[in-house]
């Protein structure tokens, strides 16, 4: 409990103090994890729709694959992003490689398949119900795949946030693409590990309890911001 209270001192110090290093690394980790949120975002869910629209012979191959993808081990995508970007890898030749870049893309190969399975599963009921009506009014498939979009989009942002929530706590991943670099690619996961590994608990905590109160803070901006749930109904 020693630990815990001092974690809690640790954090509300650092965030009283305006901590330079605490500030920069708190932007970086919102920058990396948000970009890759909307970069997820922008391509999962128009293949949730897709998937829940097109009819074609491999359609449950697919959707069985993106859902097992979703259990994806984040220290895999890490090696194999690692060695894509490394110098004897085919994208070498543009030094992504322990920059914030190579860590968004660790991510949305991470947060893409979650995106899009929580989309479709959306998206598929709502099809089910809209089927008949778009059917009859001759629409093509990309005007009832933006209808769809377009009518599920709270549910739709239900999954963005999911995969922020998934993405602002990843470690392993951008670990390994990232290297941890201070005053470069070192973010709040990134430093707790440090901090841990250092045996510097309190520390550990403190970033921990801001992590956490960052998470909390983006998810309640956004959720109000497109008022997601309209007056007395829950």
């Amino acid at each position: 409990m020693t630990e815990i209270w001092e974690g809690l001192r640790q954090a509300a110090l650092l965030i009283a103090t305006l901590d330079p290093d605490l500030l920069q690394i708190s932007a970086r980790s919102l920058q990396v994890t948000l970009s890759a949120t909307l970069i997820a975002s922008a391509i999962g869910l128009p293949l949730g729709g897709m998937l829940a629209v097109y009819r074609f012979r491999a359609r449950r191959g697919v959707i069985a694959l993106m859902n097992a993808m979703m259990g994806l081990p984040p220290v895999v995508v890490g090696l194999i992003v690692y060695l894509l970007l490394s110098r004897s890898g085919p994208f070498g030749v543009f030094g992504l490689l322990f920059t914030p870049a190579a860590m968004i893309i660790a991510q949305v190969v991470i947060l893409t398949p979650l995106i899009a399975s929580i989309a479709h599963q959306a998206l598929r009921e709502l099809w089910a119900e809209y089927h008949d009506l778009l059917i009859s009014l001759n629409t093509t498939r990309r005007q009832r795949i933006v209808t769809l979009l377009w009518d599920a989009r709270r549910a739709l942002l239900t999954a963005a946030l999911a995969g922020f929530g998934r993405g602002i706590g990843e470690v392993g991943a951008i670990m390994i693409v990232g290297g941890n670099i201070d005053q470069a690619t070192r973010v709040l996961t990134t430093a707790i590990a440090l901090e841990t590994g250092k045996g510097n608990f309190a520390l550990a905590l403190g970033l921990g309890f801001v992590l956490i109160a960052i998470a909390i803070g983006v998810n309640l901006a956004i959720h109000f911001a497109s008022r997601t749930e309209v007056s007395s109904r829950w």
